[in-house]
Order: C-alpha cells, then sequence, then structure tokens
C-alpha cells in the first residue's frame, strides 16, 4: 500500500525552525520520500494544500484510565489531598473499568494528533488490548509501588499477564513505572532497576512533583528525590521522569549525567498548584525535555495541542520572558524529544526518510488558524483538536478527515459512563 501526500506545508522537525512545501510518500508503512514535487504512482493520492504535515505527537507521561476520573474532585488544595480522593476509588477498578476507559483515552489521543503514549497504570494487560483496536503504539508501565518484596511479587505475578496480551506486538513495550519516592522504597527502585537492566527496557517515574515530596524526602532521607533514586541505581538505567518541578541545580545535574529525560506537564501541575518546571535552566544543562498531559483526572484531557499551548504560555508568564520555550521549543518536546525520552527516535518523531510514517495532518483552512502567517506559532498558540484531519499511525489511518477509523467514539464514551455509574455504587 503506498500513499502519496501532496503540497503540504510540512514541519519534519529535523532542523530548527525548518519547514518547506512538499510531498510526502508512504510505502508499507513507512516514510519513503519527503521533499518537493514527487511523482510517483500511489495507490492514494491526499490533497494537503491546506495541510500542515508533521510527526504525530508523543505524549510522555499519562494515566490512561484515568479519563474515568475525569472533572472529579478538582478543587482538592494540592497533589496529596487529591491523591487522597484518588487512591480509593482506584482501589475499586477491575479489568472492564480498565478496557473501557483505555479505549476512551486512545480516542481522546488519536482525536488530537496523537499515536504514542507511555503509561502508568494497573491492570495494565486491559490497556493493550484496547490500544490493539485503536491501532497506536504503547509505551506500558509495569507499576511498582510499596517495598522490594512488593516489587518482586509484580514481576513474577502481574508483568506476565502484561507480556502475554503484548505478545510479539512491536507498536509496545513493557516498562518499569515506579511511582514516586514517597510511595516506593528505596529497595522497590532497586529492583525494578534491575528488572529494567535484564529486559533492556526503559524506568519511568515521578520525580519532585511538589516541594512536600522533596521536603518529605529530606527529612527521611537526607537527600533530595533525584539523588534518592539516583543512589538505589535507577538512573544508571534508561529513565525518564514526569514533573521534575522542584529541581535543584545538582538534581538537574544527576538528570544531566545520567541522560535522564523530563517530561514537563504543565496544565497537571498548574492544576494541582504543584508548581512550574524550570525548562530554560534544565536546557541550558543539556537535559532532553519531553511533553505529556499527565492523567485525564488532573488535566483534564489528553490532548497534546492543548498541552503545547499551555506549556508555551507558562513558561512565559512565570518567566516573563516570551523567548523561555519558544514554538519550535515546544514542537520539539511534543515529537522528536518525546520520542528520545522513550527510546523510540529511530522509528518515529521526525518526518524522514525510513522512519515509521507517524503522520498527523493539521488543517488550517478554518478562522483559528486564518491567516497562518508563522505555522510554527499557528500550532502552538492557534490550533486546536479540530483542525486535526488525518492522522497516520505506521502508515495506517487511524483518523480520517476529522473521523476516528478504529474506535466507535460514541460507543466509547457510553460504555466508560456506564463503568463509571457502576464504580460509584461500589
Amino acid at each position: 500500500m503506498t500513499t502519496l501526500i501532496k503540497n503540504a506545508l510540512i514541519i519534519p522537525m529535523t532542523k530548527r525552525n525548518f519547514f518547506f512545501t512538499g510531498d510526502i510518500l508512504i510505502k508499507d508503512g513507512k516514510i519513503a520520500r519527503a521533499e518537493k514535487n514527487i511523482e510517483e504512482k500511489a495507490d492514494e493520492v491526499i490533497d494537503a494544500s491546506s495541510m500542515i504535515a508533521l510527526p504525530s505527537f508523543v505524549n510522555a507521561h499519562t494515566h490512561l484510565s484515568m479519563v474515568l476520573m475525569r472533572n472529579y474532585k478538582d478543587t482538592c488544595e494540592n497533589l496529596q489531598a487529591w491523591l487522597s480522593e484518588i487512591f480509593p476509588i482506584e482501589d475499586k477498578l477491575n479489568d472492564e473499568d480498565i478496557y473501557q476507559s483505555s479505549r476512551l483515552g486512545c480516542a481522546e489521543l488519536i482525536d488530537s494528533g496523537c499515536t504514542v503514549f507511555a503509561d502508568m497504570y494497573f491492570n495494565a494487560w486491559e490497556t493493550v488490548k484496547a490500544v490493539k483496536e485503536a491501532g497506536i503504539r504503547g509505551i506500558i508501565g509495569q507499576t511498582f509501588m510499596n517495598d522490594g518484596n512488593d516489587a518482586e511479587w509484580r514481576i513474577k505475578n502481574l508483568s506476565p499477564r502484561i507480556l502475554e496480551a503484548i505478545g510479539d506486538d512491536d507498536m509496545f513495550r513493557l516498562d518499569a513505572a515506579v511511582h514516586a519516592v514517597y510511595t516506593a522504597t528505596p529497595d522497590c527502585y532497586r529492583v525494578a532497576a534491575e528488572w529494567v537492566k535484564e529486559r533492556g527496557v526503559y524506568l519511568n517515574t515521578h520525580l519532585s512533583e511538589t516541594k512536600k515530596e522533596n521536603d518529605d524526602c529530606m527529612k527521611t532521607y537526607g537527600m533530595s528525590p533525584a539523588a534518592l533514586i539516583e543512589s538505589t541505581g535507577a538512573f544508571s538505567v534508561p529513565a525518564y521522569a514526569a514533573h521534575s518541578v522542584y529541581l535543584s541545580d545538582e538534581d538537574m545535574d544527576i538528570l544531566s549525567r545520567n541522560h535522564v529525560s523530563a517530561v514537563y506537564n504543565p496544565s497537571s501541575n498548574m492544576k494541582l498548584a504543584s508548581g512550574v518546571a524550570k525548562i530554560r535552566e534544565m536546557k541550558a544543562k543539556g537535559i532532553n525535555i519531553a511533553l505529556g498531559t499527565d492523567g485525564a483526572s488532573s488535566n483534564n484531557n489528553l490532548s497534546m495541542i492543548k498541552e503545547m499551548n499551555i506549556g508555551a504560555l507558562l513558561q512565559t508568564v512565570s518567566t516573563m520572558t516570551p523567548s523561555a520555550a519558544t514554538p519550535y521549543d515546544i514542537l520539539e518536546m511534543a515529537t522528536i524529544n518525546g520520542a528520545k525520552a522513550i527510546g523510540l527516535d529511530k522509528r518515529i518523531g521526525t518526518i524522514e526518510c525510513g522512519k515509521d510514517a507517524d503522520i498527523t495532518l493539521i488543517n488550517t483552512d478554518d478562522v483559528n488558524m486564518s491567516p497562518l502567517n508563522d505555522p510554527l506559532s499557528a500550532l502552538v498558540f492557534s490550533a486546536d483538536r479540530k483542525n486535526v484531519d488525518t492522522v497516520f499511525c505506521r502508515g495506517r489511518k487511524v483518523k480520517e478527515h476529522g473521523l476516528l477509523t478504529t474506535i466507535d467514539k460514541n460507543e466509547a464514551i457510553s460504555k466508560t459512563k456506564e463503568r463509571w455509574e457502576d464504580i460509584l455504587k461500589r
């Protein structure tokens, strides 16, 4: 199957602030050519004259099934107060809850131009099932909490179920998702890191999300969360760390020397009054910075387009410097930097020959995008989910002309509503 996208304004994310009008040829799920005036026969030709073509978005940190708790307990004073309301709900969840809410989460990701996400949640075998139906990629997290013994139990009893669900499908990878230093002991991190090393995968964790997390860690262990995690060996394996708000210079040095990526979660950090990540300072230290929505219970959606907008504006107002995170900086976080964070940058994240055809077409012929002027600014400051016209994942259209092709959106909505109503009765 070959598809030729003609006359698109292509932002390949290969060179800073670079874009051009041209064509993209997709063959067998891969980008065969991306250049001006491709004259080659194809099974399908798409006229993208009014479209921006860019790599599909990478959501580098989320909890997909938490769409269940969207718009629930939104006025808690802080993260700890919010978690005290969320944890009791999570204790009630079953496989069907996770499956149906994962389908809704996948629909929302695709609808906003995202084709891969890094997840941290429970009963992940059900999420895998939903993601396979959706036809996108999943970096699935084997959650780790509590102590080392509990970590060993999860490896023995839960991981095989997730791996069985994945099978030999290379659209997935199972990473270690250690929740945080306030829910997991150093031994838990050590066991998880050894498991990561044995399997050649990545470690995913929340890091320094709140001041309380940092203060409590200093009182308990005499060191910051970053220093504590490094001491366990959990940063000696490939790792990415969500939030990374309260990082000292020394903490940033830890991330930099261990090549740990930071995942910026601006909406969640604002909503839970957690703080503002120091993007400029981390970038100056050479830290790779990705972008993630967090869960839809603390965001309250999974739109990477919205996250780009808020992420740029938050850096501007917090630093009083409009150039603190330029549109291109933000687009990098949402595409190639996200791919680097989760170790997929050789396969996705840019529009280049040989890479998988994970491509999103954004319709610019709408009131909120006209006149276009600077397409980079338009994507970050003007675009909305409604502008996402067509989404490819490995060359397969998972959204076409505004309609999802792999998931029945209305069914996903109704089924998730049914699950939530049932949960509230338990």
